[in-house]
């Protein structure tokens, strides 16, 4: 019996201890265009990126790495119940979270100078000849 008690207590600690709003939230994204829209000219090249608003926790970043598109939530991964957008950096190889001062890799959304810690939230992406799809 005591046993089963203090499962009990230990259990219950551990779900007091579990953090809540640590990860951008899940919402419903499903961005298309024409790949010839003019807010999209940036992508034409390896290395190009663009902010579009509108679209996830805080706009969405599309980036033309040497392997694709790559599609982010601008929603910073620090803190991210503050929902602090992440800005482009020049060159747009990275992207800053103008908040706490992180730096994010626009190749794989991953955490290049602290405090964040957690990857950019990512989004599939899809093209075709003449379209761009971007959801999740």
């Amino acid at each position: 019996m005591k046993r089963i008690g203090f499962l009990a207590v230990l259990a219950m600690c551990c779900m007091g201890c579990a953090k809540t709003g640590d990860s951008v939230p899940n919402v419903g994204v499903n961005f298309e265009a024409s790949l010839s829209d003019p807010r999209l000219a940036a992508l034409k090249t390896t290395g190009g990126a663009v902010v579009i608003d509108g679209y996830g926790v805080a706009g969405l970043i599309i980036y033309h790495s040497v392997y694709g598109y790559v599609a982010y939530d601008r929603c910073s991964s620090y803190m991210p119940q503050n929902k602090c957008a992440v800005t482009l950096d020049n060159p747009t190889l990275t992207a800053t979270d103008p908040c706490s001062g992180s730096k994010f890799s626009l190749t794989d959304g991953t955490p290049v100078k602290a405090p964040a810690t957690r990857s950019l939230k990512p989004y599939a992406v899809n093209t075709n000849t003449f379209e761009i799809f971007v959801s999740n």
